[in-house]
């Protein structure tokens, strides 16, 4: 059991975690840049190039996950030539966590105290210093842990998209556990599934101490 199902399933959840947060994190850094450059308190305000960001955003967040999935199914057999296993979830479990990377960097951003960033200003610092050399790393603590979140939704994410052929722990629990009446691959599912979240958080903390100190 574990060789033939729960062992490809974890690999293929972590194949799945991996890429879509490291693709998440890429595409959500560019527009938490833009936004707080472009905020009407940021270092060149721009209400439009706000606005319409802001509503991207809002727009993706208030999609489930399932109807997301559903509805990028076009769009994911353009990028990858197919809607199901690994790449097929990929895509939209980038498209889903990017949204909230972005929430996640432009409020931790937000939290930086402005008489550091006026500090910067005073000493001559370009707008580009400030943001990478000053508030950045100022927020670093803040935006681990919401990484971390990220990682963690990621993992149930993972798990409803093998609900529709995502391929992964869910998928084994629906196929092997649910279809099958098989409560024992139900019950390893869920323990790994419970183990995958501790550790992420634990390691999450871990770093963020790291970083605090």
């Amino acid at each position: 059991m574990w060789e033939s199902i729960l062992l490809p399933a974890i690999e293929e959840t972590l194949i799945m975690t991996f890429f879509s947060t490291l693709f998440a994190i890429i595409i959500g850094f560019i527009p938490a840049i833009i936004m707080i450059i472009t905020a009407p308190d940021g270092l060149k305000p721009n209400k439009v190039i706000y606005s319409i960001l802001d509503g991207i955003i809002n727009i993706l967040r208030s999609l489930p996950f399932i109807i997301l999935m559903v509805v990028l199914v076009p769009f994911t057999r353009t990028i990858v030539g197919t809607t199901i296993g690994i790449k097929g979830a990929i895509v939209p479990l980038t498209i889903s966590a990017a949204p909230f990377v972005s929430r996640v960097i432009e409020s931790a951003l937000r939290e930086v105290d402005k008489g550091v960033i006026e500090a910067a200003k005073s000493f001559g610092a370009s707008n580009t210093q400030i943001i990478f050399k000053v508030m950045l790393k100022e927020a670093m603590p803040s935006i681990i842990l919401g990484i971390t979140l990220t990682i963690i939704s990621i993992v149930g994410y993972s798990a409803m998209a093998g609900a529709i052929g995502g391929g992964g722990l869910g998928s084994a629990a629906i196929n092997y556990g649910y279809n099958r009446f098989d409560n024992q691959i139900m019950f390893y599912t869920v323990v790994v599934l419970i183990v995958f979240v501790q550790v992420l958080q634990s390691l999450g903390n871990y770093i963020y101490k790291k970083q605090v100190k």
